[in-house]
């Protein structure tokens, strides 16, 4: 299987996309329609033809049944001509009127609806409480890879995009609250409603959930502000020991790899969502609790690794979750330290770098290849560069891709410029392929 292909972000389009979102919700917040608009540029050398809208919403549902259609549906384009959904209806192609030159700008605009599914997941709902990861469409990439049109596999993530701004006005019942990507504010709205309005600036997507949750607001001694809501079934003891650690660990994190830019972060934190692990979207996290641990720091590293730093999730999840795992392992005092005689390989074909369609065919490695193995060649790394030099290299490697797109060949070029050893036995000897599988 390929390892990577070309997804770095200099001359992808459609560039700098600016959003601009108006929902309304019914009354128990499970079905949101709307209107959305899209601003993008051309920065490419190539004039744009066409843009495509990524439904990720559908990646579990498909095409639903004509009694049941797709969660996440668009209509009554504007600005180009809505053309045939494919990728199980979770790619919608839009025609331009005429072709975008380079360096022009151009807005399309479509109707939303968003119907949330019955069922415990990122894009579900549980009780009274509704989820909505990765439901609001947003543009796919064309890169030197051409259109990046990758199906959701049903495990990690497969998502690819670009820093964008976000304008997002949430209409709903009063008595929910609103936990959003980006900075929010509230106002009332219509009787016995609430307009919740989020600004969110270079950030890779947007979600929200809606519930009567509970909450409470701490602000970092880093001047972060860290909104924490939690359903009414977590023990307190469980809430107080994560709202502690989400604040300690969004400074230690930007003290390592770079200030947080947005100001605030949302952390949604719940022992229901167990069964589906915890979840990462920019400035808002999903995470499940239990008496003893909680994904709080993972969740929140990947504020860095895919969200500040991006990646193709779907060529190269190593990046972004072996970055989570290791950063993870450095704030709770874990340096990896039986790595060597842990990691295992079960045949030619396993790599830390395999992309998506290998992890869709060969699922059970999962886990074991890009979360500890991966983890595990950056606790090597560290051995080899040392400690003080490997912290450093990071921190440049963050600095060098803040808001755009990283790729497994360019984090080796920073590994390698912070040695004067040869690191090529070193990816050999780890399985850092830029190639091909055996």
């Amino acid at each position: 299987m390929g390892a990577e292909r070309a997804a770095g972000a200099v001359g992808a389009a459609p560039s700098q996309p600016a959003y601009d979102v108006a929902l309304r919700a019914d009354a128990t917040g499970s079905h949101w329609t709307g209107r959305e608009t899209v601003t993008f540029g051309n920065l490419s050398a190539r004039p744009l033809r066409e843009v495509y809208v990524r439904l990720w919403g559908n990646g579990t549902d498909g095409c639903g049944t004509p009694q049941t259609p797709s969660p996440v549906r668009i209509s009554r384009v504007t600005g180009g001509v809505q053309g045939a959904s494919s990728v199980r209806c979770s790619a919608v192609r839009i025609v331009l009127p005429a072709p975008l030159p380079p360096g022009g700008r151009a807005t399309v605009g479509f109707d939303v609806s968003i119907t949330v599914p019955d069922r415990l997941h990122r894009f579900g709902r549980d009780g009274a409480h509704r989820y909505l990861g990765n439901a609001l469409p947003v543009l796919a990439v064309r890169d030197a890879g051409g259109w990046h049109l990758d199906p959701d596999v049903g495990r990690g993530e497969s998502y690819y995009t670009l820093a964008s701004d976000f304008l997002v006005a949430l209409d709903h019942p009063a008595a929910l609250k609103v936990p959003a990507t980006g900075t929010t504010t509230t106002r009332p709205g219509a009787h016995g409603r609430t307009v919740t309005t989020s600004v969110a600036r270079r950030v890779r997507d947007f979600a929200w959930a809606a519930g009567p949750f509970r909450s409470g607001v701490a602000t970092s001694p880093g001047g972060v502000t860290v909104r924490s809501y939690w359903t009414d079934d977590t023990p307190d003891a469980w809430v107080a020991s994560a709202r502690a650690e989400a604040v300690r660990a969004i400074d230690d994190l930007g003290d390592r790899f770079g200030r947080y830019p947005y100001g605030e972060v949302d952390a949604v934190v719940s022992p229901r969502f167990a069964p589906i692990g915890s979840m990462e979207f920019p400035g808002l996290v999903l995470v499940a609790l239990d008496e003893t641990a909680s994904g709080m720091i993972h969740e929140l590293a990947h504020q860095w690794w895919y969200g500040i730093v991006g990646n193709d999730e779907y060529a190269s999840p190593w990046l972004d979750e072996s970055f989570a795992t290791y950063s993870n392992d450095l704030l709770i005092g874990d340096h990896g330290a039986s790595c060597a005689q842990d990691v295992v390989w079960e045949d030619d074909t396993e790599a830390v770098t395999n992309s998506m369609d290998y992890w869709a065919a060969y699922g059970p490695g999962w886990s074991r290849l890009v979360y500890f193995n991966g983890a595990c060649v950056l606790h090597d790394l560290e051995r080899v560069l040392g400690g003080p030099a490997m912290a450093a290299m990071l921190k440049r490697y963050a600095r060098d891709h803040w808001y755009g797109v990283s790729t497994t060949a360019e984090f080796q070029q920073a590994a390698q410029a912070a040695t004067p050893t040869d690191l090529t036995p070193f990816w050999r000897e780890h399985r850092i392929r830029t190639g091909t599988a055996p």
